[in-house]
C-alpha cells in the first residue's frame, strides 16, 4: 500500500498493491501544468482511493484527458484518460519511498530547451 497527499493535505490518496514503474512526460501540457516535466505512475482505478475528493478539481485538457489538481493548494495530482480504467498519479504526491524508478521519457520531441536528458533511459519522441 502507498499513501500520499497534496501539499496542504486536503486530498489524500491510497494505492493498493505495488506501483508499476513511472515515466517522465515532457509534453507541453505536462510542462505547463507542473512547471517542468511530469513524472507519474499509471494505476488501475480500482486500486486508488481518494479522501477529500471534494477538493479535487478537473481540467479537461482534451477530449480524451482530464487533469486533476487540489482546489485548495493547487497541487498537481492526476492525469486521467477518461476512456480507460486507469489513472496516472503524479509521483510527487506519494509520501515516503515508492520502491520505483523512472522507466522512460515520453514526448521528448516537446521537451524544454533549458535541460538535457542524460540518465540513459529510453526516450520516445511521442
Amino acid at each position: 500500500m502507498h499513501n500520499g497527499s497534496c501539499l496542504c493535505g486536503a486530498v489524500r490518496i491510497t494505492v493498493q498493491g505495488e506501483l508499476p514503474q513511472p515515466n517522465a512526460c515532457h509534453c507541453t501540457a505536462c510542462r505547463k501544468q507542473s512547471g517542468h516535466f511530469g513524472a507519474s505512475v499509471d494505476v488501475p482505478r480500482s486500486a486508488l482511493s481518494i479522501t477529500g475528493q471534494e477538493h479535487v478539481r478537473w481540467y479537461r485538457s482534451s477530449e480524451k484527458v482530464r487533469r486533476g489538481f487540489c482546489s485548495v493548494c493547487g497541487s498537481t495530482l492526476f492525469w486521467d484518460p477518461v476512456h480507460h480504467d486507469w489513472t496516472a498519479i503524479a509521483m510527487g504526491v506519494f509520501d515516503g519511498p515508492t520502491g520505483t524508478n523512472l522507466s522512460m521519457h515520453i514526448f521528448v520531441a516537446e521537451k524544454g530547451n533549458y535541460y538535457a536528458i542524460k540518465d540513459g533511459l529510453p526516450q520516445n519522441e511521442q
